[in-house]
């Protein structure tokens, strides 16, 4: 007979949860089913919208397609790189010209002479795409020895150059009162009202905003997949490597400078589709509007969204974008502002607009440091015992073997 007593105890078994709080297998089952789900209604809502809304909207919405592609763009560069850039505006002006400049004919004669390479709409859309990654690629001897505050001085310098040329490029640019955009055309379907003109669809009338509405989404959805494939494969855990630690990432064998040009031109790609993308919704180009005011704008979108998050910069995106757009057309109804055109001791729409972008961001870096995209991923669950736990920091377990519920702990032997 033994003289110790050993009793057989089996550890307790959880059901419905796992360590992680994830609800395992089928918890996570239900979690991609449940996002599915809410992605399908999205895009359903969006392929929908231009049945039901008006003119304004479709361009407020078609704004915030364009801004989101730039934020992307921004995003790579400054959130997933490290890279700050304060001269976005000037590739989306170059998108943007580039694009007016490749597909308009030639007009005018004498002072008023205008260049133009009459190339097909889309090609011309495609090659402003690459013109802006090209100036890029002029800037990245430069982009990859810089990092941080310089780099910011640097590509600032890029907003008062491209002004400057923007006013004084008269032949391709049209000087301070810039230049008509010509329509998209794809196969012979214009995105205007013309040609065909008189479209209906569903007894709904389909004039150049809704057109343009699919072209835009369509981008959109390119640029979301392209980021989303970037940052989760190889080159974006290089990328990643360069933000936190450039010592690390020369001892792992990533090439510093040449991740960050290459970040520098992928995210100038990503702005010139920005700005082609609004010079189709403006249909006429200004100097004035690719400002270091648009700049701070796109530096906004991604603080606020959440920096090295793809749908972070969407949501931020969204936020920035929509808001003047939003103060103006309700400014007759709300305090303190005052409509455009109108005399008033009220404030602006677009002076509002920044207000709130400067109490979100000092919001966001106080009590959200993610931004949009932290907040969500910080987000409690439920497990399958009713608690609340949250993702990054689960609660452990007690078993037989941990009898002090610590990692480490070895149970007390029983001696006779």
């Amino acid at each position: 007979m033994s003289d110790t007593l050993s009793p057989d105890v089996s550890p307790p078994t959880t059901t419905g949860a796992s360590p992680d709080g994830s609800g395992g297998a089928a918890g996570r089952r239900s979690h991609a089913a449940s996002r599915a789900g809410t992605v399908a209604v999205a895009v359903l809502l969006l392929l929908v919208l231009p049945f039901y809304v008006s003119s304004f909207w479709l361009q407020t919405g078609l704004f915030a397609m364009a801004a989101v592609i730039g934020a992307i763009g921004l995003n790579l560069l400054s959130g997933t790189t490290g890279q700050l850039s304060l001269g976005h505006a000037f590739f989306l002006a170059v998108g943007a010209y580039g694009y007016v400049w490749l597909a308009a004919d030639p007009s005018g004669t004498g002072s008023a002479h205008l260049y133009g390479l009459g190339l097909p709409p889309l090609l011309a859309f495609v090659l402003a795409v690459v013109l802006a990654g090209v100036a890029g690629g002029l800037f990245s001897p430069i982009s990859g020895r810089l990092r941080g505050m310089y780099l910011g001085i640097a590509t600032l310098a890029l907003v008062f150059l491209g002004h400057h040329m923007m006013l004084n490029a008269r032949d391709i640019t049209g000087g301070f009162n810039g230049r008509s955009v010509p329509a998209l055309e794809i196969f012979g379907f214009s995105f205007s009202d013309a040609s065909p003109d008189g479209l209906a669809v569903l007894g709904v009338p389909f004039g150049g905003l809704e057109r343009l509405w699919y072209f835009g989404l369509v981008l959109v959805a390119v640029a979301w997949l392209a980021a989303r494939n970037l940052v989760r494969g190889r080159p974006g855990r290089a990328l990643a490597a360069v933000r936190d630690s450039e010592v690390a990432a020369a001892v792992m064998g990533v090439p510093l400078s040449r991740y960050r040009a290459s970040a520098f031109i992928v995210s100038s790609m990503y702005a010139g589709a920005a700005g082609a993308l609004l010079a189709l919704v403006f249909k006429r180009v200004v100097p004035d509007h690719f400002g270091l005011l648009l700049s701070i704008d796109y530096l906004a979108m991604i603080v606020i969204g959440g920096l090295g998050s793809v749908g972070g910069a969407v949501a931020g995106a969204v936020f920035v974008a929509l808001i003047p757009h939003v103060l103006t057309k309700y400014a007759d109804h709300l305090p303190l502002l005052t409509a455009p055109g109108t005399a008033g001791s009220g404030v602006t729409p677009g002076d509002a607009a920044r207000y709130l972008y400067g109490a979100a961001i000092v919001l966001v870096l106080v009590f959200a440091p993610g931004g949009l995209a932290g907040l969500a991923h910080r987000r409690p669950r439920r497990t399958g015992d009713g608690a609340r736990r949250n993702r990054r920091f689960p609660v452990r377990t007690r078993t037989t073997s941990d009898p002090q519920g610590v990692e480490g702990a070895t149970p007390k032997e029983h001696t006779p």
